[in-house]
């Protein structure tokens, strides 16, 4: 099963996930490229890169590169189509939750436009 990823974009078009990739070094950047071709064209995902996050139909990418940690948080639209809300380096142990705030809410206006 391949699956598809879109990044959230607002209303006038931005999109969180590309301003955040803008930020990342050419290294860090293929790395994280990399991730997501893997996402999309594996049959299974291994848990270390994609798995649900959290009860509220989150899911997680997660990336390790160069001692650092990347998250992007994700809703799935039409079954194989995983849509990344935004990305952020996580330096604690737990997600913060303004975090989880801004996934859920990017997700209820992409729904809220989609109807």
């Amino acid at each position: 099963m391949e699956r598809v990823i879109k990044y959230y974009e607002t209303e006038s078009g931005e999109s969180p996930v590309r301003d955040f990739l803008r930020e990342l070094d050419d290294l860090t950047l293929a790395k994280v490229l990399a991730v997501f071709k893997l996402i999309e064209t594996q049959p299974i995902v291994p848990k270390k890169f994609f798995m649900k996050f959290s009860g509220q139909d989150l899911y997680e990418c997660r990336i390790e590169y160069s001692g650092q940690i990347y998250r992007f948080l994700a809703f799935w639209e039409k079954g194989a189509i995983v849509i990344l809300t935004h990305g952020f380096e996580k330096k604690t142990q737990k997600t913060p939750p303004k975090e989880i705030k801004k996934a859920l809410d990017y997700k209820a206006d992409w729904q809220r436009r989609k109807k």
